[in-house]
């Protein structure tokens, strides 16, 4: 058989796979439980993304499953061996800020906008188009390839647990969820909640009457407010538009009845990398830190000071690291508080060769000293495959045929499905030097990258199934 020219299959469509693409972008696929059936956990929107992908797959002549909407899968080829190919439809919320709409699916400059474009809606369709195009060309396979789709990868993997026990784990696989070459570390993470009883009276001083910032764990808030009762609120107001000034922040104020309030807005980033944002609730906190205030506020401020300045758990004890993997990190992505008390809730990224209890043992001291209660949310192990696996060997070889550059080994703090599997790895789509937009506004990915990425992932797939 002639040597396939990959990039060549892809051109030829060129046209559909953007269509296709569009077409999955623009269905706002965000998590919603409030609206959640027995066929659709997450909500309709989800689901019909879902749905979306399976109905493609299937006029592909691929076999296509709905497992109780908790995910699905597309297969293709024969044989007792699984390749695993671990994508997600959902998306986080758009947040503000946009200068497009956010499910729009514009093209312009090159790129395609919309909130999903690089997570994960993009690379999902790249990899869907590679199965697609092996399928056309009726490439004889020796295993069988699945492309397992997940609805809450943004949220709490509920569909991955409910799916592995439901449905056959791969033998290998990856997921086109992060960045190329290849991620072969990824650090563990460990979601926890603190929470502070409510103010039981009125007390003298400042008060802190409610603050707000940030939606999910895995996003650095870009959007701040609090509002304080108390005397010198007019010096209060000048001290926090100069302190906006010096930190290079929007911000906004104002008075009424006796209370300020103040609002900040920072940039989101992914929580895995909340060095690279700017977190609005802790910039906000610092400024407020520089004041006393009574009652549970004092307290609520003195744990946000306590990961306010840097990202690494130095001052909360729980910093490590290690050669595999870098540093431990903590986003701080949900602040609240209110007369019914407090919660503060951390998205910890801890390094792969780390003992995460020492982690929890200090954070529950924590709690304890300062009484605050501490909740565990989750804690997802790090995931690790050998430099030596074949299926690390196959996939270096072909980004290496594919791109003229180096198969190197990476590791990062963000969490994709390959963690699921027992044997997997993330493997693009985001190339080397790109700027990563996930969970930012005016999310994107270049059309050419889409291409780029399909040609790799139709050569990997056919390599490790042929």
């Amino acid at each position: 058989m002639s040597k396939i020219n990959w990039s060549e299959e892809v051109e030829k469509r060129k046209e559909q796979l953007l269509e296709d693409t569009k077409g999955l972008l623009k269905i706002p696929s965000i998590l919603d439980e409030t609206k959640g059936t027995k066929d659709a956990p997450f909500g309709p929107e989800i689901h019909q993304a879902l749905t979306y992908l399976l109905d493609l797959g299937k006029e592909s002549g691929m076999s296509a499953k709905d497992v109780d909407g908790y995910a699905g899968h597309l297969e293709m080829g024969s044989g007792e061996e699984l390749v695993g190919i671990l994508c997600h439809v959902d998306v986080v919320p758009a947040g503000e800020g946009w200068t497009v709409d956010p499910f729009g699916a514009e093209i312009k400059d090159g790129k395609i906008f919309a909130r999903g474009a690089i997570d994960d809606k993009g690379p999902t369709m790249a990899a869907f188009y590679a199965m697609k195009i092996i399928q056309e060309l009726k490439l004889p396979l020796s295993k069988r390839v699945r492309m397992i789709i997940g609805c809450d990868e943004e949220s709490n993997w509920q569909c991955v647990r409910y799916y592995f026990k439901n449905e056959e784990m791969p033998d290998f696989g990856f997921a086109p969820d992060a960045d190329f070459p290849i991620i072969n570390a990824e650090k563990g993470i460990f979601d926890v909640e603190f929470t502070l009883g409510g103010d039981s009276g009125n007390y003298d001083g400042l008060q802190l009457m409610s603050f707000e910032s940030g939606q999910r764990l895995n996003m650095v808030p870009d959007r701040a407010a609090a509002k304080i009762k108390g005397s010198d609120l007019e010096n209060i107001e000048k001290a926090f538009v100069s302190y906006a000034e010096s930190k290079g922040m929007q911000c906004n104020s104002f008075i009424e009845n006796g209370e300020i309030k103040l609002q900040t807005e920072g940039k989101s980033a992914h929580g895995s990398t909340p060095e690279i944002g700017k977190n609005a609730g802790l910039e906000l906190a610092e400024f407020l830190n520089g004041y006393t205030f009574s009652g549970q506020g004092k307290a609520f401020l003195a744990l946000l000071e306590a990961v306010t300045g840097e990202y690494t758990g130095n001052k909360l004890g729980i910093a490590a690291e290690d050669d595999a993997s870098g540093k431990l990190t903590v986003n701080s992505g949900v602040m609240k508080f209110n007369s019914d008390g407090g919660k503060v809730g951390l998205n910890i990224r801890y390094p792969v060769t780390h003992n995460s209890n020492e982690i929890e043992e200090t954070l529950f001291k924590r709690a304890k000293d300062d009484n605050w209660d501490l909740r565990i949310i989750e804690n997802n192990p790090p995931n690790y495959v050998d430099e030596k696996h074949p299926l690390i060997k196959t996939l270096q070889k072909v980004y290496e045929e594919q791109t003229g550059e180096k198969g190197d080994l990476i590791a990062i703090g963000g969490g994709t499905y390959a963690r699921s599997l027992n044997t997997g790895v993330a493997f693009g789509a985001l190339f080397p030097g790109r700027e990563d937009v996930a969970h930012q506004k005016d999310e994107y990915m270049y059309i050419d990258d889409l291409l780029r990425a399909s040609a790799i992932y139709a050569q990997a797939i056919y390599e490790l199934a042929k």
